[in-house]
């Protein structure tokens, strides 16, 4: 489990980055894996996350993630009334009280956004897909409607796949120059065919870009940390068949 300083100092909020550990899930998924979408036993996820939703102090009910995509789909909720689980989107944004908002990951990176000032909370999911078509932006622009200050917001990045363990081939690079020829910052050339891609670096940016300025980061990449953290990338050098999520939730009172 590990946590936001900046987030710790509101009592009237709960979150927390999961690892894997604590969890009842076996094998490939030892052991809090809450991604329903792997080929995990189903009961054992739903285990998972009953745990979670005791750590966090909401009904299970109430732990709402969604239906990745790697999109830049934002989903809002307003009340209790308007909450609905599963719904596909990549971030979610939310005023309502003792509902715990969460994302999965194994590698992308989970953001948590408060706003104390309007009583707003956030989660998003961003891969390097979702980041570069705009689910920050976008997570932020839903704040914005509701009339939420960026000079307020608290933007913290969880944990996820370091630069160090990202190599990448020309392919991806060439999807990120063409975007915007300055993304060419985050990447370290190691051979005329692969680079190195600095994900949170990207995030960060994309958020200092939005004048949020309030960041926090919680540096640890999820591919070395094989105990702590699931990893697409390891799972797939692995030749492993599947892989599990971990999960970051916050929930205001």
């Amino acid at each position: 489990m590990f946590f936001s300083s900046k987030l710790n100092e509101f009592k009237n909020l709960k979150h927390c980055f999961f690892s894997r550990k604590n969890g009842v899930s076996k094998g490939y998924y030892k052991s809090l894996n809450c991604g329903l979408g792997s080929n995990d036993d189903r009961e054992k996820v739903l285990k998972n996350l009953e745990l979670v939703s005791k750590k966090i102090g909401c009904d299970s009910n109430f732990l709402i993630t969604l239906n990745q995509k790697h999109s830049n789909e934002v989903i809002y909720f307003e009340n209790q009334k308007s909450i609905k689980n599963k719904l596909a989107g990549d971030a979610i944004v939310c005023k309502a009280r003792n509902i715990g908002i969460g994302i999965l990951a194994a590698d992308c990176a989970p953001i948590l956004f408060y706003d104390p000032q309007k009583k707003i909370i956030g989660c998003a999911h961003a891969g390097w897909k979702g980041a570069l078509n705009g689910i920050i932006k976008n997570t932020v622009k839903k704040f914005n409607e509701l009339d939420s200050n960026n000079n307020n917001l608290i933007a913290v990045v969880g944990p996820c796949l370091g630069k160090k363990s990202y190599e990448v081939k020309n392919d991806f690079f060439k999807k990120f120059i063409d975007k915007d020829k300055n993304n060419e910052i985050f990447f370290d050339k190691i051979s005329n065919e692969k680079y190195t891609f600095d994900l949170r670096r990207f995030i960060n940016n994309e958020i200092s870009n939005l004048n949020i300025k309030n960041i926090e980061n919680v540096e640890i990449d999820t591919f070395s940390q094989s105990e702590l953290f699931y990893s697409y990338r390891r799972s797939r050098l692995n030749e492993e068949k599947d892989y599990g999520r971990c999960i970051s939730v916050i929930l205001m009172t």
